[in-house]
């Protein structure tokens, strides 16, 4: 009411986007809009003048190694896909104690399979969508809270027949890497190291200072070059597999 903003960022817990938002329409805002992975915790339906403009900040589409991996793909025959994202909880935010943070709080909107949704984000941008699949996690470490710290996942997509996927939060050496085979090579891209290996052999090094990619992803919607973000559309779909495989865990439906 008191600011005429050109671009707004939802940054605040995950239960509280689908507020804001809602706050956003009645105020009439019809500018662009970049929300905080993920679009919300629970299924919601986007007022009309904010679904074209509205992104999710999967800002993982803008790493170059991600889409070196993308080119090399175009065009290959894909068999099967290995994804993989573990960091230790309690090392995420240092200068917070992780029981206080919304990822220990299921309500919030909290929990690897939503902190880590990127994967899943990225595996729908490379192998075309996700079409089925199961799942099997829950809270089965020591951490103390009372989100999901494991999630794995089985998944078919419509570029690739056999896909797994592994989240945590308990890797006290942080690992977050892809392998794919295709019918002619194994490409491993290892976002850890910032390397990309071909046949196991080492093709590309980056050096990414660590705001690249989350300000190349504001430089895109400030230029309206929207192509390579993740629209409402996909992101509710990513929403959709996040409850779907909620439901299989829970009950160990295959």
């Amino acid at each position: 009411e008191n600011e005429t903003p050109e671009y707004v960022v939802i940054a605040n817990r995950t239960s509280e986007h689908a507020d804001t938002l809602k706050d956003l329409a009645a105020l009439q805002f019809d500018g662009p809009v970049l929300v905080e992975k993920p679009l919300a915790n629970t299924p919601l339906s986007l007022p009309a003048q904010l679904s074209e403009k509205t992104f999710v900040a999967y800002n993982f589409r803008f790493h170059p190694l991600l889409n070196d991996l993308r080119n090399r793909l175009e065009g290959k025959e894909i068999v099967s896909v290995d994804g993989y994202a573990g960091e230790f909880l309690p090392h995420w935010r240092p200068e917070r104690d992780y029981r206080e943070t919304y990822s220990a709080y299921r309500e919030q909107g909290g929990g690897v399979l939503r902190d880590l949704s990127h994967e899943l984000d990225y595996l729908n941008w490379l192998l075309g969508g996700w079409s089925q699949g199961a799942a099997l996690g829950g809270q089965f470490s020591q951490l103390q809270v009372d989100s999901d710290d494991v999630f794995i996942l089985l998944l078919e997509t419509e570029q690739c027949p056999a896909v797994t996927l592994h989240l945590n939060y308990l890797d006290r050496g942080p690992h977050r890497a892809i392998r794919v085979n295709t019918t002619d090579h194994t490409l491993e891209a290892n976002f850890t190291d910032e390397t990309l290996s071909v046949d196991g052999a080492l093709i590309s090094e980056y050096e990414l200072e660590r705001d690249a990619t989350y300000r190349a992803e504001h430089e895109a919607i400030l230029n309206e070059e929207y192509d390579r973000l993740c629209t409402a559309e996909e992101a509710l779909d990513v929403m959709d597999l996040i409850e779907a495989a909620g439901k299989s865990a829970t009950n160990h439906t295959f």
